[in-house]
C-alpha cells in the first residue's frame, strides 16, 4: 500500500505521532494505489492514524466500478443555499483557559482553529453578552438598577475575552463573522429579580434592554471587533440554573418589532443581522418562524432563525426536518445552527468516536436542510470540562490540560474540520442523491469552482461507493466509522 500522507496541520501531525495505539488503514480496503490527480480525498477514521489525512489510495483505478453498492450522484448545476461559515463560541470559559496556556500552546491553538493552511479554517464565531453558564461567575456591564446604562462598560471582557477575540480575528486573516447572544437581562430588569432561573423581561425595561445591545455592539466595535449579528435571547423557552430568560413567541416578536429592531435602525445599526429563536429544533415553523416572518412589520428586522441540537435531551431523535420546513416556507431567510455540544463531561471519553459522529450526523443533515452556517459551543475548555459557574461541564473539540500545558484534540475537532477547512464563504450547496442510507453525504461548490463532497460512514464495515457528476465518475472506499472530504 502506498504511504498515506498527512495534511500539513501541525497539531494533527503531533497527535498522529503520539497516537501509539492507532494503526494505518489495512491495504486490503484500498482498491488501487494510483493517485487520481483530479481528486483529493481526506479521511478521518476510528482506530487508525487517519485524521484529516490526504488519502488518495482510497480511490480505485478500476473504471468498471463493479464492487460498489452505494452511488452518490452530485448535480453540480442545481444549487441551494449560500454558505456563511463554520466556527465556535468564544466564551469567558474558553478565554480564561486560553490565557493559562503557554505562549507556544496559545499559538498552536489559534492556528489549529483559525488558520486555514495549518488548521481547519474557522470563519464564524459567537460570543456572550455579559455572563453565561460558561463564565466563572455572574456579571453584567452596569451597576444594578442603572436603567439609563450610565455605568455601562466592558472592562470585565478586556481581561480575557477581548484579547482572544482579537487574536482569533488576526489568525483568521483579519475577518471573523461574529454574532453575539445574551443569556439574561440584568436581574433588576426581570420579574424574578434574578439573572438566573428564567423569569421574564419587565415591560418598563424593554427599551433599556434594547439600548443595552446597542451599547455592547458599539463598545466591541471600538475595540476593533466587528459584530455581524445578534440573537435576541439564548434558549428563550428554558428556565435554567444559570443565566436564562423566558420569551414566549409573542413576547419575542413584540420585543423585536417595538424595541430592538427600531432601536438598531435608529442607532445606525440596521445592517446587524438579527436572529430569532436560538433554541432547539422542533416546532420552529409553527411556534416562531410563521409568527415573525409572516408579519412584514417585524420580518423586516429579522435576518433569520437560529437553532440548537438539544431537542434530543429527553430521548427523542434529532428534528432535522423542522429545519427543512422553515427553509421551504421562507427561502429568503437565513438558517443558522447557533449552538451544540456533547453534554455530561467525562474525561475518560475524550477520544470517544461516537461524539464525533454526532457532529457529522448533525452537520450533514442541517446543511442538507438549508442551513447556511454551523456554530459549535465552546472552542476550548479545561481538563475538567469547564470552568462553569454552575458545574454544567461539557465537552469541546479541544481541551487544555492546564497541569501539563497540553492540548487535547478530540475526534470532534477533525470531523468539524472536514467541513470548515474545505467549504468557504459564499459556496453554494449543490444537490445530490445517494442510493443507500449506509452513508451520509453533502456537497458544496466553492467560488473557485472546486467542489467539496463530505461522506460519512457510521457502519462497522468499509464501504465502496461510486461518486458521479456530469464530468466525473470514480469509486472510493471509506473505512468503517470514518468521514471523508473529496475535493475535485
Amino acid at each position: 500500500m502506498k504511504a498515506i500522507s498527512s495534511i500539513l496541520i501541525t497539531p494533527i501531525l503531533l497527535l498522529q505521532l503520539s497516537c501509539n495505539s492507532s494503526k494505518i488503514a489495512d491495504a486490503s480496503v484500498v482498491s488501487g494505489s494510483k493517485s487520481n490527480k483530479k481528486i483529493e480525498v481526506y479521511t478521518s477514521a476510528e482506530n487508525t492514524n487517519l485524521k484529516l489525512s490526504l488519502s488518495n489510495n482510497f480511490i480505485s483505478n478500476n473504471t468498471q466500478q463493479t464492487n460498489s453498492t452505494v452511488s452518490i450522484n452530485v448535480n453540480t448545476e442545481q444549487t441551494d443555499q449560500t454558505f456563511l461559515g463554520i466556527g465556535g463560541a468564544i466564551t469567558d470559559a474558553s478565554a480564561e483557559v486560553f490565557a493559562k496556556l503557554s505562549q507556544k500552546k496559545q499559538q498552536e491553538f489559534l492556528n489549529a482553529y483559525y488558520d486555514n493552511n495549518k488548521g481547519i479554517g474557522y470563519s464564524l464565531a459567537r460570543t456572550n453578552i455579559h455572563s453565561c453558564d460558561f463564565s466563572s461567575g455572574s456579571y453584567t456591564y452596569i451597576a444594578e438598577g442603572d436603567k439609563e446604562l450610565k455605568t455601562f462598560n466592558i472592562d470585565h471582557d478586556r481581561k480575557y475575552r477581548i484579547p482572544l477575540l482579537k487574536k482569533a480575528i488576526k489568525t483568521a486573516g483579519g475577518k471573523l463573522t461574529l454574532f453575539v447572544s445574551p443569556w439574561s437581562p440584568p436581574a433588576f430588569m426581570k420579574d424574578n429579580n434574578d439573572i438566573l432561573h428564567g423569569g421574564v423581561l419587565l415591560p418598563e425595561y424593554a427599551q433599556s434592554w434594547a439600548n443595552y445591545y446597542v451599547k455592547f455592539i458599539r463598545e466591541y466595535e471600538k475595540e476593533g471587533i466587528p459584530i455581524w449579528g445578534l440573537t435576541i435571547q439564548n434558549e428563550p423557552m428554558a428556565k435554567q440554573r444559570w443565566e436564562s430568560c423566558i420569551y414566549t413567541p409573542e413576547a419575542e416578536k413584540d420585543f423585536l418589532k417595538n424595541y430592538l429592531g427600531p432601536t438598531l435602525h435608529k442607532e445606525g445599526l440596521a445592517s446587524k443581522n438579527v436572529i430569532i429563536w436560538d433554541h432547539n429544533r422542533g416546532e420552529m415553523l409553527e411556534k416562531r418562524a410563521n409568527l415573525v416572518f409572516s408579519d412584514p412589520d417585524v420580518s423586516k428586522f429579522a435576518w433569520g432563525i437560529g437553532f440548537h441540537w438539544y431537542e434530543t435531551w429527553s430521548g427523542g431523535s434529532p428534528r432535522f426536518e423542522s429545519v427543512g420546513v422553515v427553509h421551504k416556507a421562507f427561502p429568503d431567510k437565513g438558517l443558522l445552527f447557533t449552538e451544540g455540544c456533547v453534554e455530561k463531561f467525562d474525561a475518560s471519553r475524550f477520544q470517544f468516536w461516537g461524539n464525533a459522529e454526532r457532529y457529522g450526523l448533525n452537520m450533514i443533515n442541517d446543511f442538507n436542510n438549508g442551513t447556511v452556517g454551523w456554530t459549535d459551543w465552546n472552542i476550548l475548555l479545561d481538563q475538567n470540562g469547564g470552568p462553569n459557574h454552575v458545574n454544567n461541564f461539557c465537552f469541546a473539540p479541544i481541551h487544555a490540560d492546564l497541569v501539563k500545558d497540553e492540548l487535547i484534540y478530540t475526534p470532534m475537532y477533525y470531523y468539524i474540520g472536514h467541513f470548515s477547512k474545505f467549504i468557504h464563504a459564499n459556496a453554494k450547496r449543490i444537490t445530490q442523491t445517494i442510493s443507500d442510507k449506509t452513508l451520509l453525504s453533502t456537497s458544496f461548490k466553492n467560488s473557485d469552482g472546486k467542489i467539496a463532497t463530505i461522506v460519512m460512514n457510521q457502519s462497522d464495515k468499509d464501504v465502496a461507493y461510486n461518486l458521479t457528476t456530469g464530468t466525473l465518475k470514480t469509486t472510493i472506499t471509506i473505512p468503517a466509522h470514518a468521514i471523508q472530504t473529496i475535493v475535485y
